[in-house]
């Protein structure tokens, strides 16, 4: 199956630390780490193990970062054909603070991800057009997402979208035009301002979104498997 992966990449840089700083203060940590994340290229790899052709096609900066994000995505057996550099940005990076809970906290500095624009997916067309799924995240700007989802229903492709990281921004006419919509239940309670404590509460919040014409929620809960809601019924997974 050829999928097409329509994106973010990030470098994550992870410090493990005891505690926060405070304020002008300069603490020691007592690990680092860095390795090529980012919620687009987490589902291109993915997929690449699972046996799909993946396409992928994200924009990566003209620093340091960037071959090393290529060749990542080469040695996954990705097609980096649309992996392009833009000139006088960095890539897109995470710090991310990991204290001795395991407890984390993160930010994302999007970088050249911004520039990844509807002109790029013109420009694929004729290889996107080969694709039997577009997978979507929203580590993009919304303008890219929303021509992405066009492009899927203009030329019959599937299309699924992750809504990570969630923002209410969103606009739900155009996430029904999706084939598949795959919140975990933070970003599930964000989109519908419903609770997700429970497993009734999160098919609730899912059968909502349904209502509103999601063709197919699909809920990731962690230890706690998934849920897959659409018109019809709920179905195992």
């Amino acid at each position: 199956m050829k999928i097409a992966v329509i994106g973010s990449n990030m470098v994550d840089l992870t410090s493990y630390i005891t505690r926060m700083p405070v304020l002008g203060e300069t603490l020691e940590a007592p690990d680092f780490s860095m390795g090529c994340g980012g919620k687009g290229a987490n589902q291109a790899v993915a997929a690449a193990k699972y046996g799909a052709d993946v396409l992928m096609m994200t924009k990566v900066g003209d620093d340091v970062f960037a071959d090393n994000t290529i060749a990542n995505f080469k040695k996954a057996g990705i097609d980096t054909k649309y992996v392009q550099k833009v000139q006088g940005v960095s890539s897109g990076v995470a710090p991310i603070f990991v204290d001795k809970s395991g407890q984390n906290s993160i930010l994302i500095i999007k970088g050249a991800n911004k520039y990844l624009l509807p002109k790029d997916i013109d420009d694929a067309e004729e290889d996107l057009k080969n694709c039997q799924l577009i997978i979507l995240q929203l580590e993009i700007s919304l303008e890219t997402v929303y021509y992405a989802i066009d492009f899927g229903k203009r030329h019959g492709i599937p299309v699924l979208l992750n809504p990570a990281p969630a923002t209410k921004e969103l606009r739900i006419d155009k996430a029904c035009q999706c084939d598949f919509f795959m919140p975990n239940e933070t970003e599930l309670a964000i989109l519908t301002e419903m609770p997700v404590s429970t497993l009734d509460e999160v098919e609730a919040a899912a059968k909502s979104l349904v209502n509103r014409g999601l063709k197919n929620v699909i809920v990731t809960m962690g230890s706690h498997g998934s849920m897959w809601i659409d018109k019809e019924a709920k179905h195992p997974i």
